[in-house]
């Protein structure tokens, strides 16, 4: 699979559900259910829709650079895994409606879609900044007896 297209489909996907939640409580609270104490938590509803839309529109504008798209597939995996866990968690006891389990379906797919791209090569987390610093870092050579 290819990266780039499953970072801006999983954003899209995350804005857009993000979206739903911020412009539309009442209607997403139909599909999902409204939470027990609703007025103490739509503040808490609103903040994940919030970042939701944050990490959603991240993926969106990724570049096709590689440690671009190994940033786009931490965010992916992070909020993928994160609302699998809710899910799974709250459905088995009854605290979240049914129509979770269908949420539960896409995050695993999120999951699977991420694991299927091809092996991404992840340079951003050597701590040597920019990819043109380490390129000049990587052209030095050691220094001889006779270079110093």
């Amino acid at each position: 699979m290819n990266p780039m297209l499953v970072a801006r489909t999983q954003g899209v996907f995350n804005a857009s559900s993000g979206a739903w939640a911020l412009l539309r409580l009442h209607s997403f609270e139909r599909y999902f259910g409204p939470q027990r104490m609703k007025e103490e938590q739509d503040w808490l509803v609103r903040t994940v829709s919030g970042l939701l839309v944050s990490c959603g529109w991240s993926q969106i504008r990724t570049c096709p650079l590689p440690e671009c798209l190994a940033q786009a597939r931490r965010i992916g995996l992070g909020t993928a895994l994160t609302l699998l866990a809710i899910d799974l968690v709250y459905l088995p006891t009854g605290k979240v409606r049914r129509s979770h389990a269908l949420d539960a379906v896409i995050e695993a797919g999120w999951l699977v879609a991420w694991w299927r791209c091809r092996p991404l090569r992840d340079t951003s987390s050597t701590g040597a900044g920019p990819p043109e610093g380490r390129m000049r870092y990587q052209e030095r050579k050691p220094l001889g007896r006779r270079d110093r």
